[in-house]
């Protein structure tokens, strides 16, 4: 995969969408100084080559009723790359587990769950993660306090 070449203009763009993705094109295109048809040409391209890859809001856990957000460490029995494979299909059938990734060192995947209290994390944890038959270890990290919450991606 080629990296796209982004100008100072592209760039931002993304800053600004990634800070308000609901502003409108000419908002937009009033931040980045230039005109919307060209602004909104640049956001369309950045979108067909997949560097915006969504729009979405961010929600208030809490405020739902999901007090509880941890981090899971989960070392596999066999690193095989079916194995490998069959673990990280079986994190879209975990409502919990909000994002998943595979990592290298101590353990083969970080997730990032979110759950209504300490009692939903446990049984998620006893009763799905640690009996999924490739699962070896795992540790858990419960989260004080969200101390930063930025963009994804630094521009």
């Amino acid at each position: 995969m080629l990296k796209l070449e982004l100008d100072a203009i592209d760039l931002r763009i993304l800053k600004e969408l990634q800070r308000d993705g609901r502003m409108t094109n000419v908002e937009l295109s009033e931040r980045v100084g230039i005109s919307a048809p060209p602004c909104l040409r640049r956001v369309r391209k950045l979108e067909e080559a997949g560097v915006i890859e969504s729009y979405h809001a961010v929600l208030n856990a809490s405020r739902l009723g999901y007090d509880l957000v941890a981090f899971c460490m989960v070392g596999l029995k066999h690193q095989s790359e079916a194995n490998l494979k069959a673990f990280a299909a079986a994190t879209d059938s975990w409502p919990i587990v909000r994002q998943a990734w595979m990592v290298n060192g101590d353990s083969d995947f970080l997730l990032h769950c979110v759950a209504e209290n300490l009692t939903r994390f446990q049984d998620f944890v006893i009763e799905v993660l640690t009996a999924n038959e490739h699962v070896d270890t795992v540790r858990t990290m419960l989260t004080i306090r969200q101390v930063k919450k930025v963009g994804l991606v630094e521009i």
